[in-house]
């Protein structure tokens, strides 16, 4: 199972009046990773396909660790834990060396923008997805 890693910096502008990273600023976080997986990394593996849009249908987080300032970046881990006909599921651990700070999902759903509807995964996509997934949830993954 192969996993998408994405190198985020921690901003100055992230943390919050209680001196660590906000909550909501890890929804960014897992944004940018998400947008680099689906956008970037699925385009270079020949496609294009999720150009054509997506939504967020939900979110689910555990923060397990305070996150602080500093000038190295956390790691996100991406990988994909269901593939249905209309909606995937992304997993994700915010990390580094010494800590897992947050283990989260987002259910996404492919959306066709031209027509302000929701769509089914190509083929192409499904195909792409299926280099990703694994069927464990976050904390079951990192048990195993």
């Amino acid at each position: 199972m192969a996993r998408h890693v994405y190198s985020c910096p921690v901003r100055w502008s992230d943390m919050d009046a209680f001196g660590h990273v906000n909550n909501v600023v890890f929804l960014r976080y897992l944004e940018e990773a998400r947008i680099d997986f689906m956008f970037k990394t699925a385009p270079r593996a020949g496609e294009g396909s999720f150009a054509g849009g997506s939504v967020v249908a939900r979110h689910e987080i555990d923060y397990l660790h305070p996150l602080v300032h500093r000038h190295a970046p956390v790691t996100v881990e991406t990988w994909v834990t269901k593939v249905g006909t209309s909606s995937l599921t992304v997993a994700y651990e915010v990390k580094d060396e010494e800590h897992t700070y947050a283990r989260a999902t987002t259910v996404v759903v492919p959306f066709d923008l031209e027509r302000g509807r929701p769509r089914r995964l190509t083929d192409r996509e499904r195909e792409f997805l299926e280099e990703f997934r694994d069927d464990r949830e976050p904390e079951e993954a990192v048990a195993a």
